[in-house]
């Protein structure tokens, strides 16, 4: 049996256009998912996957409708793979019921993977960079030494209430209080 798997993000989108692509495709049952794909608890994909049985095959319109995170697809792949099922991808024409398709499956996953590593690479690189030119990453502080100084003074000397400090800087009495 040919099932399909369809996902949107949010309640605002449709699901209409992966659903008729995958009726397109042969699907006989069709479960959709309207959550982000983040988030493992999946509801219809943690049915579909309950009701595979060997010889299935599992249908979406995008693997990244399936999964997030290559390690998170390669895992799904794997579910699907134990209960003898196979998955294709439209988009991507991945099929993992013949042998070329798991080549290929395996291929792109390696691929998807080297290029994930380079890019943490060249991000790490960058950020030694520019630590080495005296640059510091993050969020720039809410408070000025000379600020920071200030604040210290109306608490210690003037006694007045955090809050009413923090509205004067519009910062969080948190920052009012690491100050």
């Amino acid at each position: 049996m040919i099932t399909g798997y369809a996902r949107v993000s949010t309640d605002d989108q449709n699901l209409d256009a992966q659903t008729d692509a995958l009726k397109a495709a042969g699907a006989e049952r069709i479960f959709a998912d309207k959550i982000s794909g983040v988030r493992r608890d999946r509801p219809e994909l943690d049915a579909l996957l309950d009701q595979l049985r060997p010889g299935d095959v599992v249908v979406v319109t995008k693997y990244d409708r399936l999964a997030r995170s290559l390690r998170d697809l390669l895992d799904l792949v794997e579910t699907i793979k134990d209960r003898g099922a196979g998955f294709r991808s439209l988009a991507e024409d991945i099929d993992t019921t013949t042998p070329a398709g798991r080549l290929v499956f395996h291929v792109f996953a390696s691929i998807a993977q080297f290029e994930r590593e380079r890019i943490a690479e060249r991000t790490r690189e960058g950020l030694q960079a520019a630590k080495a030119r005296g640059r510091v990453g993050g969020r720039p502080p809410a408070l000025t030494a000379a600020q920071r100084a200030e604040v210290r003074r109306m608490r210690d000397d003037e006694h007045r209430h955090v809050s009413e400090i923090a509205r004067l800087f519009k910062v969080s009495e948190r920052t009012v209080r690491r100050a």
